[in-house]
């Protein structure tokens, strides 16, 4: 059923198909670049206006909504910009960040209690003195333009050699807990099986960087005790439904893979000894790949095919896309495009491809406080896009 399932997607959509190398994701390849923008698009049931919020972004990463309004915006690059009102302030006082390739200042997201507690959180590649990099974790405060009360809240238990695969978005769970993703570093992709390890995993934490008492591996021998799944190659695409609790997650695949998995506590997700895709020389199953599917481990929710080379996920819940209510919104950076996936209990019932080469790679997807939906592309001028639901004329 899921294959021909696959099937009709590959034939209705009409994006190009590109081969998903994450070694490359960070070039630029093509698409509108930082012009303003104000355009009423059609889709399939829902007429939208797209509108540059700020441009002239260097390689924007994630986007965080103020109570105020206002926004956040990382940039890859070591920069973290304040977007208020039309104008685009940079905020100091950011640790040493390792910019290198895929590494660099990367999600941001402010806690559920914000407006009580002021508290900010970001991770970004840290590097130690060998040069090497791990996927760190801070909070901190926002005093005027500068930040205050930095606290390192986590890093990962093993540096390595820098520049892919780290992974590192961020999401709180309706119970207060805090979600953080971390690749297998790229090098060596075993590493996603090494439960004692983190590279390859999705962790949960207490909003301290504690960790909970109800994960599913403390106490275990063997297993490190932030480990919520494991298995993963490089999680870009994270959300909680508001609703169901269900955590989504979208995953870089090697050539082909790419992934779309509803995560549950405690389980292996396969990588690399369960993977769709292949090894980039080769362009066969890697050595120490036992097939595509295995007893014990999680299969995917979805396999995106044509690739999407995912990074940013959001969940529609509220404001005016009456048709999108309870989609899944997918960003994707090689095919320049969002997919908006209509999902049921245990299969995805449709997909639309959404801005296809339109506006350049999609970094990050989210949904505003104000109920529009909100988009990053990855350029060295790269935007921050809004996207509002109108009445068809």
């Amino acid at each position: 059923m899921r294959l021909l399932l696959n099937i009709g997607i590959i034939v209705a959509l009409f994006g190009v198909i590109v081969a998903c190398d994450a070694v490359q994701e960070t070039e630029s390849y093509g698409g509108m670049t930082d012009a303003s923008i104000d355009r009423e698009m059609n889709t399939q049931y829902q007429r939208v206006r797209v509108t540059s919020v700020a441009t002239n972004l260097e390689h924007p990463w994630a986007v965080a909504f103020k109570p105020d309004g206002s926004m956040l915006v990382t940039e890859r690059t070591g920069a973290l910009k304040h977007v208020r009102d039309g104008s685009v302030t940079e905020i100091s006082g950011l640790p040493d960040i390792n910019s290198f390739r895929q590494g660099g200042l990367l999600d941001v997201v402010l806690h559920p209690e914000y407006e009580d507690n002021g508290w900010i959180y970001i991770t970004y590649s840290k590097a130690n003195d060998g040069d090497e990099t791990a996927t760190m974790l801070i909070r901190a405060r926002i005093d005027g333009e500068s930040l205050t009360d930095i606290e390192e809240l986590f890093v990962q238990d093993r540096y390595s050699e820098p520049g892919r695969h780290y992974g590192s978005r961020l999401a709180w769970t309706n119970d207060g807990y805090l979600l953080m993703s971390i690749g297998d570093r790229g090098s060596d992709p075993p590493r996603a099986q090494d439960t004692n390890d983190h590279a390859g995993t999705l962790l949960r934490l207490y909003d301290d960087g504690s960790v909970p008492d109800s994960n599913p591996f403390v106490g275990r021998n063997g297993y490190l005790p932030e480990i919520y799944s494991y298995g993963h190659r490089n999680i870009q695409g994270l959300v909680v439904d508001p609703e169901t609790d269900e955590i989504w997650v979208t995953e870089h695949g090697p050539r082909g893979g790419d992934l779309l998995h509803r995560v549950e506590k405690g389980k292996n997700y396969g990588w690399p000894v369960v993977t769709q895709g292949f090894d980039y020389g080769t362009q066969e199953l890697y050595d120490f790949t036992e097939g595509r599917e295995m007893e014990g481990i999680e299969s995917p929710f979805f396999e995106f095919l044509p690739t999407l080379a995912p990074s940013g996920l959001a969940l529609v819940n509220g404001g005016n896309f009456d048709h999108w209510q309870g989609d899944l919104l997918a960003g994707g950076l090689r095919p320049q495009r969002i997919l908006r996936i209509t999902t049921g209990e245990n299969e995805v019932h449709h997909i639309e491809e959404l801005f296809t080469l339109e506006f350049g790679r999609i970094r990050d997807v989210r949904q505003g406080p104000d109920g529009n939906i909100y988009f990053l592309t990855d350029q060295s001028d790269g935007a921050l896009y809004r996207v509002e639901a109108i009445e068809r004329s």
